[in-house]
């Protein structure tokens, strides 16, 4: 005689389509932005020696109608003129991306600032010289 399976809270779980089907296309989109994009600049635009230009986020909005492209810029003293050199090409890029992807809404692209590894940089600093400071004060105690 055959049992009956037992039930299970498989049901419960979501299935790859279930993941598949969730609106993850933000998401998606702003993965292939950054890497298309990130080829792109590296190819078509030259920044002076000693400049470093980096891709560090990309953010599509759930309509996707702006796409807005984080850039750091090292040294950060020519932030703003990077910038200017990403904004005058934007158009041009803005085409090179609408050529390559092929989507319905393609995202309109807008360059950022992105301040996250300075403020990073400032609090390790910080957190550095407080522990060094009680480094100094335990010595002094011995």
């Amino acid at each position: 005689m055959v049992s009956e399976p037992e039930e299970s809270n498989a049901y419960l779980l979501p299935t790859t389509y279930d993941l598949l089907s969730m609106n993850f296309r933000p998401l998606r989109v702003s993965n292939v932005i950054r890497d298309e994009l990130g080829k792109m600049i590296l190819r078509e635009i030259e920044f002076p020696t000693g400049w470093l230009c980096t891709i560090t986020n990309v953010e599509v909005d759930k309509k996707l109608e702006i796409a807005r492209v984080k850039v750091s810029v090292l040294p950060s003293s020519e932030e703003t003129a990077a910038l200017r050199i990403l904004r005058d090409r934007q158009g041009e890029l803005q085409h090179f991306l609408n050529r390559k992807m092929r989507i319905k809404p393609m995202p309109r692209i807008s360059f950022e600032p992105d301040h996250g590894p300075e403020n990073a940089a400032a609090v390790e600093k910080a957190l550095l010289e407080e522990n060094g400071d009680g480094v100094e004060k335990s010595e002094e105690d011995q």
